[in-house]
């Protein structure tokens, strides 16, 4: 195998310095053909992809402490070798997100000594598996680019990202021109045609990823990097890719499949990337959903069956290792010129549910990928079993989504008692003080084992890690009663809109992540779902005028459109994350020192956490005795007391391992 503008580098030098100015002359390096090529060949190409792993490595949940049956990169493992065996020619690639989301990710970038010599577990193991080219998705940044660099050094494979650009520092301005990595890798085969013969064949690859790292990520990139439109990107790369001699032109997208109608920046710019000429087959993903399936709706250029996007060839292999990604790309060679002639796409589970529900792995995990790991295992689990602190109740998110709950508060009251500390003899101090955050497991994508459930006592580090799931920073902003009200708006359109009286209507928006549901503790409001959200699931804005959010008010008394308030928050939404009215970049005031976690951590460890003040800070506006239908876990009939005032009725288990409850509005 031979590439260009790719990894293994020697561990002397760093990436992304070696590889700002690429030697054009040696981009190019042919093999030796032994056959003259034929007048027409057949042959078919095998692409495996993952995307969205997010460091899971092998079946263990860090969050619950707990062996999960749910994918994992030790049974993708099996799978890679099983269909490598079974085709002629195949390519494995990765389609980004694979150093963080899982805990062992966050010891290794925060806990490890920093003098241990072991490569990073990702790594390891995706050197044990031999990708072939792997591409950066948004994620890769959430620790800072030197880690990610350090990381990299120890890479085997190729890593690409073409539309993310390092300033020419030698400019008196910033002119981001050079590639921070290298935008594409050409690897050059010889490939096993059907009959027998051997053909040259030079695959190049691409790889994108949403520019909105720069507003999720911005205290890690700002003046490291800049992130260009995806789709622009492509079209100027594609060609130069064709140019330097590639055959066929595979982008991994690290994007998900969403509006049809180009918009600069796009988040989700699949459909128009696969509209791009030039481009023979595109792995997608970001959103953690799959494709072919059930999971997007056929339109003139979806065809959720085929596995096409725009007429290409796409695959998007979920996340976590939940499937591996498959697509057979028969080539037809006609002189010099290779083509597509057809394709088959399909995903290959990992798991599945069993007669009861319960989620029961298809595949043994690969011993390599096992042993390759087994140390930062070990660690992991030791650092997460420290005990930090007490907790005298049970806590749990498995009705999150219907009213104040202890799991959030836990952290809104933990992010309050910080910030007053920090305002103390400041400018800042005679102004309200709030608190936001979300319930980052209630099912959703994540399945029916994706909740958090901690009971009464000792309280640990993987307890406050499945409390706060995610590497941010804290942060406050300075906001006026409006920006409350359109914030908590946004937060609202978590929530289908129903009809009062009506029956069975589905409760949830499951395009909405619940990590976007915030709560504000230090209000009261109610919300009222016969009205229209006024945004989209994604954020944007769709009915001016509506308003779901009633009777907010602070300290009792109505929220005044001029009135200003301190919001402690993270540094995902306080720098625009998730597009919330008063969050957009320009509103904050404090920047913290602390993870989130740590802040959390701190409360705990105080005593604080011990006489959690529980108090209402929202619930639904009545409607009429309108009926909804909510899924969560099949554990939270033990604590179906706690919502007795919406007079559940148990509707039994559905396929997809949740149970599903009617609520009475």
């Amino acid at each position: 195998m031979l590439f260009m503008q790719a990894y293994p580098v020697p561990k002397t030098h760093n990436p992304a310095t070696l590889l700002l100015k690429p030697n054009r002359s040696t981009l190019s390096y042919p093999l030796p053909n032994p056959a003259a090529p034929h007048a027409s060949a057949q042959a078919t190409l095998r692409l495996l992809a993952t995307s969205d792993m997010h460091i899971n490595l092998r079946g263990y949940d860090y969050f619950a402490d707990r062996p999960s049956a749910a994918g994992g990169l030790a049974r993708i493992a099996t799978l890679v070798r099983q269909q490598r065996h079974s085709a002629e020619n195949s390519l494995l690639v990765d389609n980004g997100d694979f150093l963080q989301g899982s805990l062992i990710g966050d010891y290794i970038a925060y806990e490890r000594p920093d003098d241990n010599p072991a490569s990073h577990p990702a790594i390891a193991a995706m050197n044990r598996l031999n990708y072939d080219v792997v591409g950066l998705g948004n994620h890769e940044f959430n620790f800072g680019i030197d880690f990610l660099e350090t990381a990299l050094n120890d890479a085997r494979f190729p890593v690409i990202s073409s539309n993310v650009f390092s300033p020419a520092q030698a400019q008196r301005h910033s002119i981001f021109e050079q590639s921070f990595m290298p935008p594409f890798a050409i690897l050059s085969r010889q490939i096993t045609c059907d009959d027998g013969s051997t053909q040259p064949l030079r695959v190049g690859f691409f790889s994108v990823l949403p520019p909105q790292v720069m507003v999720w990520d911005r205290r890690h990139v700002l003046g490291r990097v800049e992130i260009r439109d995806i789709v622009e990107t492509a079209r100027t790369l594609v060609p130069k890719i064709r140019a330097e001699g590639a055959d066929i032109v595979i982008a991994l997208c690290h994007s998900g499949i969403g509006d049809e109608q180009y918009r600069p920046d796009m988040e989700h710019a699949a459909i128009p990337l696969a509209g791009i000429a030039g481009i023979d087959a595109m792995v997608c993903g970001h959103s953690h959903l799959q494709f072919p399936g059930p999971d997007h709706a056929a339109s003139p250029q979806i065809d959720p069956d085929a596995g096409t996007l725009c007429g290409t060839p796409a695959i998007m292999p979920g996340f976590g290792g939940n499937v591996l990604g498959q697509i057979d790309l028969t080539l037809l060679r006609e002189g010099n010129i290779w083509r597509v002639k057809s394709h088959e796409s399909r995903l290959i589970p990992t798991a599945a549910r069993g007669a009861d529900h319960r989620l029961l792995p298809l595949i043994e995990e690969d011993e390599e990928v096992l042993a390759c790991t087994e140390t930062a295992h070990a660690e992991t689990l030791s650092y997460l079993r420290r005990p930090v602190g007490a907790i005298d109740r049970a806590v749990h998110s498995y009705f999150s989504m219907l009213g104040t709950d202890a799991s959030v508060q836990m952290v809104t009251q933990a992010q309050s008692h910080h910030l007053r500390s920090l305002i103390e003899g400041t400018e800042w101090e005679g102004l309200p003080v709030l608190s936001a955050a979300a319930p980052f497991k209630t099912g959703g994508r994540g399945g029916p084992d994706n909740y958090t459930d901690l009971t009464s006592g000792a309280l640990t580090i993987g307890n406050l890690a499945d409390l706060y799931v995610f590497p941010n920073m804290f942060r406050a902003v300075h906001v006026t009663g409006t920006q409350l009200a359109g914030w908590l708006e946004r937060a609202a359109g978590a929530f289908c809109q129903i009809t009062a009286g009506g029956q069975d209507q589905m409760l949830l928006d499951p395009d909405f992540p619940s990590y976007n549901f915030d709560v504000i503790d230090g209000l009261t409001y109610e919300i009222d779902l016969t009205q229209p959200s006024r945004f989209t699931a994604r954020g944007q804005m769709q009915n001016p005028a509506a308003c779901r959010i009633t009777n907010l008010r602070h300290n009792g008394a109505l929220v005044e459109p001029g009135a200003r308030f301190l919001v402690a928050t993270n540094s995902f939404r306080a720098g625009g994350g998730g597009d919330f009215p008063g969050a957009e970049g320009d509103s904050v005031v404090l920047r913290g020192h602390k993870t989130s976690r740590d802040i959390l951590l701190d409360y705990v460890q105080s005593g604080a956490a011990e006489g959690l003040d529980h108090r209402e800070i929202w619930s639904f506006v009545p409607a009429g005795k309108a009926t909804v239908l909510f899924d969560t876990s099949p554990s939270a009939r033990a604590h179906i007391d706690e919502i007795a005032h919406f007079a559940p009725e148990l509707l039994g288990d559905l396929d997809s391992g949740f149970t599903r409850f009617r609520l009475t509005l």
